[in-house]
């Protein structure tokens, strides 16, 4: 891995949430041959363990899963995904060495080593399938199939249901918005509004809406523009989903904080003060009682005044 947060993308996430999605959505004929109703094995470990020469080109994600097929012959397919974000001169042969080092890691009887490929760089003539070789006779060629994000059409994708047609319209639209984060924010907005439209469970909002904001960055004072436009309409909507949960967080960090003020302040007050107490204020997360308390803890005049209190 070129680092971890690379390794940690937005894609590797979504891989991680939607595999089967993934599948389905760049590599329908793969899908089609895949028995899902056995659970695959992520292989994301080992991956790493043999991805030692990986220090060229910008990766936004790679995985290794094991799937059985729907055959009658039981057969095991180890599906290796590169996700390449930008041009890299070498690419076809790192998939080459990949898969026989993959192939010769796994190697049994019926089991198959497939690589698979999804380019998210900004060329549009870049696009390998194939790493080959020959000499005095011998001959070695590897073909791989091969997604280009670029190739797709925004009102396709919109008309799309599965996940990734979300997300890959979020990443073509941050590559076209870079210079512009008015139209980002809009963009960004049409997309969370997408969401909604589409009937996505909260489950799926809440982490869709994660993927799209990691990808999507905007500027400091474009970010509260775009999370009151995002309140107004889950407002408008009803569903408060995304900025409930953003409510919560902040919540949190107060209750944290006044929690941290109210031990300092007696501490101050009173040079110091029992464990228990700190163990009792710690474990209060009401923050109107916390509020209360850290009032009180400023008007009291001794630790035993404050105690009964609490």
């Amino acid at each position: 891995m070129t680092n971890n947060s690379e390794y940690d993308s937005p894609w590797k996430e979504a891989l991680e949430i939607y595999f089967q999605e993934f599948i389905q959505f760049f590599f329908p004929q793969a899908y089609e041959d895949i028995d899902w109703n056995r659970p695959y094995e992520t292989l994301d470990q080992e991956l790493q363990q043999l991805a030692q020469d990986a220090t060229l080109g910008k990766r936004l994600a790679d995985k290794l899963v094991k799937v059985w097929l729907k055959t009658g012959i039981e057969t095991i397919v180890i599906i290796h995904i590169e996700i390449q974000g930008e041009y890299e001169s070498n690419f076809a042969q790192r998939m080459f060495i990949y898969n026989y080092r993959i192939y010769d890691k796994f190697y049994q009887k019926n089991t198959e080593v497939i690589s698979l490929a999804v380019l998210g760089d900004e060329s549009q003539t870049w696009k390998p399938t194939r790493y080959n070789y020959d000499r005095w006779g011998f001959s070695m060629t590897m073909e791989f199939p091969v997604v280009k994000l670029l190739d797709y059409k925004l009102e396709e994708l919109e008309a799309e249901n599965n996940p990734f047609a979300i997300i890959v319209a979020a990443h073509l639209k941050t590559k076209s918005t870079k210079k512009n984060p008015q139209g980002r924010l809009q963009q960004k907005f049409n997309l969370i509004k997408k969401l909604y439209e589409k009937g996505y469970q909260k489950q799926d909002i809440l982490r869709l809406f994660r993927l799209i904001d990691w990808m999507m960055v905007l500027p400091e004072e474009l970010t509260q523009n775009f999370k009151q436009q995002l309140a107004d309409y889950e407002e408008e909507k009803k569903v408060p989903y995304i900025t409930s949960i953003e409510r919560l967080g902040m919540e949190k960090g107060e209750i944290g904080m006044l929690k941290e003020s109210i031990i300092e302040l007696l501490e101050f007050k009173f040079s110091s003060i029992p464990e228990e107490l700190k163990n009792t204020i710690n474990n209060l997360d009401e923050i109107t009682v916390l509020k209360q308390l850290f009032r009180q803890a400023m008007a009291v005049s001794s630790l035993e005044e404050f105690q009964e209190l609490l």
